[in-house]
Parts: structure tokens; sequence; C-alpha cells
């Protein structure tokens, strides 16, 4: 019997713990609310939720527009933390969260391809993982982070019942198949191809002898179909107001969509920092993914989301999505392709440590700690930088004295900071960080994500701001804070007066005298009552029956444990043993 500890699979617990370990000091500090790009945008929704449950109407973007646009499970319950800790804290809480339940979620979608042993190291992985060290603290992507740990998790689920019509899995999966959707349903979209398909491929594989094809699919697909219904109903008010205003803008400039080997800073952003040390293992990932018969769906999700997270460099990804690849960004596909290839890649460490024990053991910890130090060090290398830390009180302070929030505001340089004064702010903007919900004409009549960063756009920016600047009475705005000399003399040619200045000269407000206060903007994408209602109710319901449900209906332990070797030769080398307790 083996006994060594290099030869015993690594402790659920224990992978949780390093998690916290590892993740808990930095989102403790808050890092991804001074380094990321998104962080800020994610408190701004939560606090509209903390204030108005049950109204998704928002006046402080765009003069005005739904928060239906966007999924809300995550703001919600970063809402509900605030009550008890803050936002800023509440947001670093369901970061962390995220991180632990992706752990958790590798090591139970590892366990459907390969060894316990080898999904503990899967999971072991997936804490320093490039891809999620640069989601967190460089994009700052919440709902990717927070939707994928809950889609890995209702995979097995989705594969006990398609394999052999288990009820309880049907239960559990759909309920987190809805949780998932309420975070992020573009992660569900795609996870249907990239992660579904190879486990129906899987449960096919493995179904109980004298059961059919026919049959598994049958059943897998039944649970898509009432999945389907479920997040139709769950994100009912999502539908609609695409609806009624689908994403018709000019296509606003991403890096993601760019060909990666033109540009050696995007090749190093979106390839080498994500995927870290886990390049050094693509070659195995194909070769054990190939050689092996159970493997083969896995390294097919594997292979088309490791080209979709390429962007531009092939033509596939425009091939396949037209013109939503004007609008899709592509890391998050980086994070799929490295997901899908950890089962494999804890294989290989399985073998490495079978054969070179402690030597294997430091080399891949220190692969693994070089991966997310690169990840975490690109953060100051990295010429792309945010000014997530800018000190907004002074901006915040005006806006909240002598009736100024009667006015609507517009801030010139001031990058994603934006939603840092729109959280605390009482005024309202006519600039806005999510361009999904830009309904403006004079932001969706040109290729400019925000105003605030109208420069980095070039000649459309400026147009952008130019055509806002021109119906400012219309909008009620009369305050301009400038945080970029580059766009004064364009405010003084338009007629706008410097009134103040602050931080040494480093922020400028800027005032039109002849400006009437601000007025509501008639709109018909405000949603009805009725959607606010099921909005403060469905998604966060679907996350509380899954808690229940994880507690009150415990997993079974498996009754057999499928190993694959290592290497694998040309044929199937796939045996079941008993797992006994």
């Amino acid at each position: 019997m083996e006994t060594g500890y290099l030869r015993r699979p690594i402790p659920l617990a224990a992978i949780v713990l390093l998690a916290l370990v590892v993740h808990g000091p930095l989102l403790t500090m808050q890092l991804p609310l001074t380094t990321s790009y998104d962080a800020n945008l994610h408190i701004f929704f939560a606090s509209h939720y903390a204030h108005h449950w049950f109204d998704p109407w928002n006046e402080k973007w765009f003069a005005g527009f739904s928060q239906t646009t966007y999924p809300p499970l995550g703001h919600q319950w970063i809402a509900i933390f605030s009550y008890i800790v803050g936002l800023r804290e509440a947001y670093a809480l369901v970061q962390l969260i995220a991180v632990v339940l992706l752990a958790i979620g590798v090591y139970r979608f590892s366990r459907l391809w390969v060894s316990e042993r080898a999904s503990s190291y899967a999971a072991a992985f997936s804490v320093f993982l490039g891809a999620v060290a640069f989601l967190v603290y460089s994009a700052g992507q919440l709902s990717t982070m927070l939707s994928a740990p809950l889609y890995l998790l209702a995979l097995p689920y989705f594969y006990d019942w398609s394999r052999s019509a288990d009820g309880k899995g049907l239960l559990k999966g759909l309920v987190l198949i809805w949780a998932a959707a309420s975070v992020h349903h573009v992660t569900l979209i795609f996870g249907s191809v990239l992660f579904a398909l190879p486990v129906v491929w899987l449960a096919c594989i493995d179904r109980h002898e004298g059961r059919s094809v026919a049959a598994v699919l049958t059943r897998a697909i039944m649970f898509a179909v009432v999945a389907g219904i479920g997040v139709g109903v769950i994100l009912l008010p999502y539908w609609i107001a695409i609806i009624r205003h689908p994403i018709e803008q000019i296509p606003i400039p991403h890096a993601s969509r760019s060909n990666l080997l033109l540009n050696l800073n995007y090749l190093t952003n979106y390839f080498f920092v994500p995927y870290g040390a886990l390049i050094l293992a693509l070659p195995f990932v194909i070769w054990i993914g190939s050689a092996n018969r159970r493997l083969r769906p896995l390294l097919f999700g594997f292979w088309v989301a490791f080209l979709f997270g390429l962007g531009g460099t092939t033509p596939v990804p425009k091939w396949i999505f037209g013109r939503a690849f004007e609008i899709l960004t592509f890391e998050r596909f980086t994070l799929s392709a490295a997901l899908l290839a950890l089962p494999i890649v804890g294989l290989l460490a399985e073998s490495l440590l079978d054969r070179y024990r402690a030597v294997a053991a430091v080399g891949l910890s220190a692969a693994a700690a070089a991966t997310m130090a690169i990840a975490m060090g690109w953060l100051a290398w990295s010429p792309f930088h945010t000014l997530s830390g800018l000190n907004v009180d002074s901006v915040v302070e005006f806006l909240n004295r002598n009736g100024h929030d009667r006015y609507r505001y517009l801030t010139l340089g001031f990058g994603n900071a934006l939603p840092k004064v729109s959280t605390y702010a009482n005024a309202n903007s006519v600039d806005g960080e999510y361009n999904s919900a830009r309904l403006l004409p004079e932001m969706t009549h040109y290729g400019s994500a925000q105003l605030t960063s109208a420069k980095f756009f070039g000649t459309a920016g400026m147009e952008s701001v130019r055509a806002m600047l021109k119906h400012a009475n219309n909008y009620g705005l009369k305050y301009v804070f400038v945080h970029d000399p580059y766009y004064e003399p364009m405010l003084a040619f338009a007629g706008w007066r410097k009134i103040e200045t602050y931080d040494s000269g480093t922020v400028t407000v800027w005032s039109k005298e002849d400006v009437p206060p601000a007025r509501p903007i008639q709109s018909d994408a405000m949603p009805a009552p009725w959607e606010g209602l099921l909005w403060g109710t469905l998604p966060l319901g679907s996350s509380i029956l899954a808690i229940l449900l994880a507690l009150l209906l415990p997993d079974r332990v498996r009754a057999t444990e499928r190993v694959v070797e290592f290497p694998a030769p040309a044929g199937e080398r796939v045996y079941a043993r008993e797992a006994r307790g």
C-alpha cells in the first residue's frame, strides 16, 4: 500500500486553505481596486442594488440605464455583504469566494476525467493559475470568475444525470446552472460548447452496460431544455432589454481581438501571462489527450477554447462569431482553455511525482509559484496601467455640496476611476463604463467606449465628446472634471470656464453658465416594476436554493474511480477499481 505523502491526493480542505492563504491577503488589501480595470465597475453596480434592490433603473450613468442588461447575482451578493463590511470589503470577499469555489470546481470537474490524486493536483494548480491572477488582479472580471466555478460544479451532476438518470444530479445541476447564468450569461453560453459537449461525449463513453447512446443524448437534451427554460425565466428582464435595444453601436476596439503575434505587449498580456508555466505542459496535454479515448472530448474542448483565446491571431473566431467578434472580449476563453487543460496537467504531475518524487515536487511547486509571480509582476511591468487607484474624494465632495447634484457631470482623463466617482457622488453623469448600456446617440454613433477616455479612441472618441458638449443644455451637463490637460483646449474653445483646481492642479473643474438643471430623460429602456421584482428575487433565490441543496442533499461517494495511465499508449488504457469508504 502506498503511504508516501507524495503518492496521496491533496485533501480538498488543504486546497481550500491554500487558496485562502495565497489570495486572502491580496484581496484583504483590496489590491484589485487599485490595479484592475473592472473592480470599481462591479462595486458601482452593487452600490445601486444596496440602495434600490427592486429598481434596476440607474440614473447615474448615460442619463439613465437599466441594470437588467447585466446579470445581477454577483453584484447582489456584494450589496448584501456591504451592509456588514462595506462595499469595498464586500467586493474583496465575493472575489475570494469565487477563487475558493474555482479550486473546488476544478477538483470536481477533473474527477470526471482523471483520478482523485491527479484531480487534487489540478485543483491546487488552479490557485496559482496565471489566467486567474490576470482576471482577478488585472482585468477585475468578477462575473467571469464567479460564474465559471458554479458552472464547473454543475457539470458533474449533468454527467450523472445524462449517464445514469440520477434524479438528484438533475436537480442540483439545474439549480447550479441557473445560479451561474444569474452571475454571467456569457460564460453559460460558451460553456455549453466548451465544457458541456465534452461532458456529454464522456457520458456516452462511460454509459452503463446495456444503455444506449440515444438514451444518454435524450437525457442531456432534456437537461438542456429545462435549464434553458429556467434561465429564460430567471433572466427574463435581461432578454426583454436585449430585444428592445439590441447592441447595434459601432464596434469598440479591444486589444484581445488583435493579432497577438504582431504586438509583443499584447502577446504577453493575453498569452504568456495567463498561461505561464502551463505553456510548457501544452505538448503533453495534446499528446496525452489525443492518445486516450476518454480524454479526447476534453482535448476537443481545450483546443476550441485555445483557438478562441488567441482572438484575431487566427481567423477562426471571426469565422465562427461573425459580427459578435467585434463585441466579445477573448481573455475569458484563455481561462476556459486553462481550466480544460488542468485535469491532464494533474495527470502529468502525478506521473512526474511517481518518477522523480521530491525533485518533481520542487519543480512543480516552483513552476506554479512562478506562474502567479509573473502575473502579479506584470501588474507593475505592463505598459497598460489603470487609474483605478486615483483619489476622487475632491470630485465627490464638490458634487455633493451646494446643490451641484442638480446638474449632470462629465469626467475626462479619469479612466476606470469614473465608477468610483459615480458610486459615492449624488449627481448623475452622461458617461459610463458599461458599453452595452449606452443608448445616447452621442455615444452609439461613434466607435468610442467611454467619454472619459476619449483620446485613446482617436477621432471617433473626440468627436463623441464634442457632440456631448454641444448638447450640454439638453442633458443638464454643467460640470466637467479634467484629469488630463489634453482635453482643456477643447473645453475652452467650446465656451467652458475653469472654476476650481484640486490635488495640486492635477484635477480641474470646468463649468458652463447657461446650463439648466438636469431633468429625467424619458426612455423606453426603463424596466417595468414587475421586472424589478423578478430581478430582485429569482437570481438571488437560485443561489440560496443551490446552497440549501448542497447542505441538505450531500453527494454520495462515487462507487468507482477511473484512472488514466501515463504515458498513454495508442489504445485505451482506462480501468476501474473499487473505491472503498
